[in-house]
């Protein structure tokens, strides 16, 4: 480990688009910047409940703007994000708690498949717009990142479990104590306190703050 390495924690959930942009850009930067990137997989329903939040879609207005502002942000990270142009009803009919608690599940049993399964549930959902809450699709998402069907299968199991159940309604009240009111919830530790930014467009703003620079063109911007 490099020294005094800072700590980011990115708190996510696969059904936030911005947030998959956040995840891979910051993914990037761990190889460049003094960080330690941890990631919390959390669920974006208990943070828009808790905190009154309303989906942007909501606001027609909103809505036509993001269709576009994603567009060019996938474009600007180079990450294969296709909003389609009934996106929001795809959002709003799924529910990502079962997903989040199988993503959940990998953490607590198999953290070194977390970050390919996370990026997998996201390919399904933002660039296959495919279904991500029935089992079956959730067990062949974690076989298309490397799981085995055994893995897969007891993670599924887990889902309905106590012990998983509460690890995600506290990571995701643990988002809500920093200050998170959606996602991707970015929490840097610098300066002995916690920094929270949220959004996937505030990352050269957390750069300059932790003392790093950023030139998101230097980064050679591959999906990695």
């Amino acid at each position: 480990a490099r020294m005094g390495r800072t700590l980011v924690e990115l708190f996510y959930d696969v059904i936030s688009p911005y947030s998959w942009l956040a995840f891979e850009a910051l993914c990037r930067y761990r190889h460049i910047w003094n960080i330690e990137l941890r990631f919390r997989p959390a669920f974006l329903g208990g943070i828009m409940q808790q905190t009154g939040n309303k989906p942007p879609a909501m606001l027609p207005k909103r809505g036509e703007y993001m269709l576009k502002d994603m567009k060019r942000m996938a474009k600007y990270y180079q990450v294969p994000l296709r909003m389609s142009p009934d996106a929001f009803q795809h959002i709003m009919g799924t529910s990502s708690l079962t997903a989040m608690r199988f993503i959940t599940a990998i953490d607590m049993t198999n953290p070194q498949y977390l970050e390919a399964l996370s990026r997998e549930f996201w390919m399904r959902f933002w660039s296959q717009h495919e279904d991500i809450s029935q089992p079956e699709n959730i067990l062949a998402i974690a076989r298309q990142a490397g799981l085995s069907a055994e893995l897969s299968q007891k993670a599924l199991e887990m889902t309905s479990s106590p012990p998983v159940k509460d690890r995600l309604k506290d990571t995701t009240t643990e988002a809500l104590k920093y200050g998170a009111f959606g996602m991707p919830a970015v929490v840097a530790h610098y300066d002995g306190k916690p920094h929270l930014f949220f959004g996937s467009d505030r990352l050269e703003l957390l750069g300059s703050i932790i003392g790093e620079s950023t030139s998101f063109h230097h980064l050679g911007f591959m999906l990695s």
